[in-house]
């Protein structure tokens, strides 16, 4: 078929790499391909990378001239931090003289970067005066850091945010050298030198190995008659373009799980929620709140760093996780994978293979505990127990989930191991998933809490291979609604290949005024074209934190003309039906406060007189849930009074403390977060800044919420 328009999305698991071709108009999966991650190979994942990216186009017969987009995510980053694969960082710190100097000296001189597990970025420094960085004086501290084993450098200046001269000028002489150099004020524009210095350095330590890889992945990519940018998947959600890879790789960091979420997002009318992301080696565990997920800064190895990232937590409990036992009962499950150990799962065994079946035991790595479980089969074969196996076994996978398998060859394999431990094969199943539950619950309670997601609007939302082995289980103990979405397994990938670019600038601006908003606003959506977005698909959110003065703009575009909509329209009793499920009322019950040609917003009374609140869009997606507030449709022209009457009358006093409300605004086809905003006139900056483009008598939606402690 000649003339389609294709987006390729490839994403990097810890067990399998996956690729899918969507048609860029009705967004229908035209093509898959799966390949077995490259860990170990010369060229890393990439090699998995290009191998599931040409199995895709050759077996699905798709002209590389009409892939019009193309996309991976990558754990490379996330890897080479784990495993200490990292470069010797040499800093170059700069600063006035005086005692501004020696502060910006102490504070530019970080130690040894401790990863958590038992590896480190060995870091060098120097430091040059202000006044004193020209060519030779930066040649001769290259030298010196060289000489110490330096391998990539930091330019890092004492305010460098405001003026970037003296960074690039360092910049400009390493690599005449063709020394990698990572320029601190371009990987964050806030203050606080000693942590904008640390993730510069963290960025540095990986550059060498990702610049390897990126460049030999965009080479195949090319030879494979690809001409579009190669993207790469970012750890808050979006993609950047190859060239910024090279510059900033650490943003990749958590890319897999990023893709997870958008892929969800775009296939479920997820709103708020926990996401899980199952695949054979590890889960992913993050939060979606208003339809949006939750972004934060990274910690690594216990220092907070600049890098925004999906605040996702990493278990190393999965489908493929193999069990630790004793006599006595199960001691653990994970994080050893069967994949690591080289054994098939028993429940995709063929049943006719399970002969004389005897359960032993193993050390899958050295330094692993040696009471891993394996069963040997009478041909020699060795296959392993995973929580596939035990979930197949007690039936919460269903025929139409992937990891769906043979239960009754899970049950002849696993029936050893019950009469070594004296008990049932229910039960060994029972326990497998109880000890990968055990992990699970802390975790979501946790994020519940952070994010204050209240239990009766919380869902599970499963992707991945490997969901259908932990979600049901998980589900049912914790008494949550769950939901698989369809093509679960490649989730992911379609999250990559459906992802907008995506940029982010942050400024601490102590009162910033309208034009301060105007101008990093326009920063931001200039970042996001320049990385590929298409201007008029551009759109910038604005948050201030009314605490440190941190002001963020976060631009999202489309990389081709705006991609058509996954999900037909509703009507407004489909969303009426939607907004009564999630408040747990009747559509009796539910009622139409006001609506837009693209927003419904409904309430319900609670039993205490409360008004809960949902703003439903035409597409059936819950943008706004909150437990107490209202909404008003008004003009531009009033919109000023109507956020003040809104901000008393849904203020909460408790305790001589003043909880303000949250705001949101509906405005063409977004809403508009201002949640966390505790100062009026500040808000009334950042709304004028939306209002001020449009007419005054053009109408638009304002909803507030109450917070309480």
């Amino acid at each position: 078929m000649a003339n389609r328009a294709i987006r390729v999305g490839i994403d990097v698991g810890g067990t399998h790499t996956k690729a899918v071709a969507i048609d860029n108009e009705t967004h229908e999966i035209i093509g898959k391909g799966s390949v077995m991650t490259t860990h170990d190979d010369e060229m890393g994942v990439a090699t998995g990378v290009i191998e599931a990216f040409k199995l895709c186009l050759n077996a699905n017969n798709i002209d590389p001239n009409d892939v019009i987009f193309i996309a991976h995510s990558t754990t490379q980053a996330t890897n080479a931090l784990l495993e200490g694969d990292v470069a010797e960082v040499g800093i170059i710190g700069m600063g006035k003289g005086g005692i501004g100097g020696l502060l910006a000296k102490k504070q530019s001189k970080i130690d040894d970067i401790d990863l958590g597990t038992g590896r480190i970025i060995k870091v060098h420094h120097t430091y040059l005066k202000q006044k004193d960085v020209n060519e030779v004086s930066i040649e001769k501290a290259l030298n010196e850091l060289k000489d110490q084993g330096s391998n990539v450098i930091v330019a890092s200046k004492a305010f460098g945010v405001d003026d970037l001269t003296e960074e690039n000028e360092v910049k400009k002489v390493a690599e005449k050298y063709n020394i990698p150099v990572s320029v601190a004020s371009e990987i964050s524009k806030l203050y606080g030198l000693t942590r904008r210095t640390r993730t510069a350095a963290i960025n540095a330590s990986i550059l060498p190995k990702m610049l390897e890889t990126a460049n030999s992945t965009e080479d195949s990519v090319r030879k494979a008659g690809i001409k579009v940018p190669l993207m790469i998947m970012r750890g808050d959600g979006g993609v950047m373009d190859i060239g910024e890879m090279k510059k900033r790789p650490v943003l990749t960091m958590l890319s897999g799980p990023a893709a997870s979420v958008v892929g969800a997002l775009m296939y479920l009318r997820a709103s708020n929620g926990i996401y899980f992301e199952v695949g054979g080696t590890s889960t992913n565990i993050g939060v979606i709140k208003n339809g949006r997920p939750a972004v934060d800064y990274s910690i690594i190895g216990g220092h907070p760093t600049y890098v925004n990232s999906l605040d996702v937590r990493v278990l190393g409990v999965a489908g493929g996780s193999m069990v630790r036992a004793s006599k006595d009962g199960v001691v653990d499950v994970g994080p050893r994978s069967a994949h690591i150990a080289g054994m098939p799962y028993a429940v995709y065994t063929p049943i006719e293979e399970i002969e004389d079946p005897q359960v032993e035991f193993f050390r899958p790595k050295d330094g692993d505990p040696s009471d891993y479980v394996y069963i040997r089969l009478k041909n020699g074969k060795k296959i392993t127990i995973t929580n596939s196996c035990a979930a197949n076994v007690l039936g919460y996978v269903k025929p139409e989930h992937y990891s769906y398998g043979n239960p009754e060859a899970a049950r002849k394999a696993i029936e050893p191991l019950a009469k070594y431990m004296n008990t049932t094969v229910e039960d060994v199943c029972e326990q497998i998933l109880r000890k990968s539950y055990e992990k699970i619950k802390p975790v979501i309670l946790e994020l519940a809490e952070k994010y204050k997601l209240e239990k009766d609007q919380i869902s599970l939302v499963g992707v991945g291979g490997g969901v259908s082995a932990l979600l049901p289980y998980t589900s049912k103990l914790m008494e949550l609604g769950y939901s698989i979405p369809e093509n679960a397994e490649v989730i992911s990938s379609i999250g990559v290949a459906l992802s907008m670019i995506r940029d982010v600038v942050e400024r601490v601006i102590p009162s910033p005024t309208k034009k301060d908003i105007a101008d990093i606003k326009k920063e931001a959506a200039n970042m996001a074209i320049a990385n590929g977005a298409v201007p008029d698909t551009v759109e910038v959110q604005i948050e201030i934190d009314s605490q440190t003065s941190r002001v963020t703009a976060i631009a999202l575009g489309s990389s081709e003309v705006q991609t058509t909509d996954l999900l037909k329209a509703c009507s407004e009793e489909e969303a009426r039906d939607i907004a009564a499920k999630s408040m747990g009322v009747s559509v009796e019950e539910t009622k139409l406060i006001t609506k837009s040609n693209v927003f419904y917003v409904f309430t319900s009374k609670k039993k205490d007189g409360s008004d809960q609140i949902r703003i439903v869009d035409k597409k059936g997606f819950i943008k706004v849930q909150r437990g107490d507030g209202d909404a008003r449709k008004c003009t531009v022209k009033e919109a000023q009074k109507v956020i003040e009457e809104m901000w008393e009358q849904l203020s909460v006093f408790k305790n001589d403390i003043k909880l303000t409300p949250d705001m949101y605004l509906c405005t063409g086809g977004k809403v508009l977060d201002y949640a966390g905003m505790m100062d009026l006139d500040q808000l009334y900056l950042v709304v004028d800044t939306e209002l001020i483009t449009l007419e005054e008598d053009e109408e638009v939606i304002l909803i507030g919420a109450k917070n309480d402690i």
